[in-house]
């Protein structure tokens, strides 16, 4: 005999009914592209911020965890960032980019203009954890540093 308009869940009984139900709310449906380009841009954003205002603790805790465990501390981390990024430790001027998918994660395009006035772009890789999202590398262009 063939039920109509019962999803095969309910036919199956209570248990895999409430089992079905459990897991349509517990696995998270991934976020819509712009909502995602919107949450990678704000954790980008913050990490700059925590730069300026020498928050090594807040930046750090934006890097993904491959990344912390390649530093061990804020203050080594920190120290990384300074010198051999100073773009990024005091930038003038920041603006998003498109992201793009390269080897099956995110990857932010991000315009920087440093104190000096020289333009570079900088491609951050990103990493959905637990936590959220959050820095996996930053790579700086070649070919860049003109002056705007």
């Amino acid at each position: 005999m063939r039920r109509h308009g019962f999803p095969a869940a309910l036919r199956a009984g209570p248990k895999a009914a409430a089992l079905a139900v459990l897991l349509a709310f517990a696995v998270p449906a991934p976020a819509p592209a712009g909502e995602r380009e919107d949450q990678i841009a704000a954790v980008i954003t913050r990490q700059i911020e925590a730069f300026r205002a020498e928050d090594l603790d807040g930046a750090f805790a934006l890097a993904s965890p491959m990344i912390r465990q390649m530093f061990h501390d804020a203050r080594n981390f920190g120290a990384m960032v300074r010198n051999g990024y100073p773009m990024v430790w005091r930038p003038e001027e920041v603006t998003m980019g498109p992201v793009v998918m390269r080897d099956g994660k995110p990857v932010q395009t991000v315009f920087l203009r440093d104190a000096r006035g020289l333009s570079h772009i900088a491609e951050y890789t990103m990493v959905e954890t637990d936590a959220g999202w959050r820095i996996d590398g930053v790579r700086i262009i070649e070919g860049t540093g003109s002056s705007v």
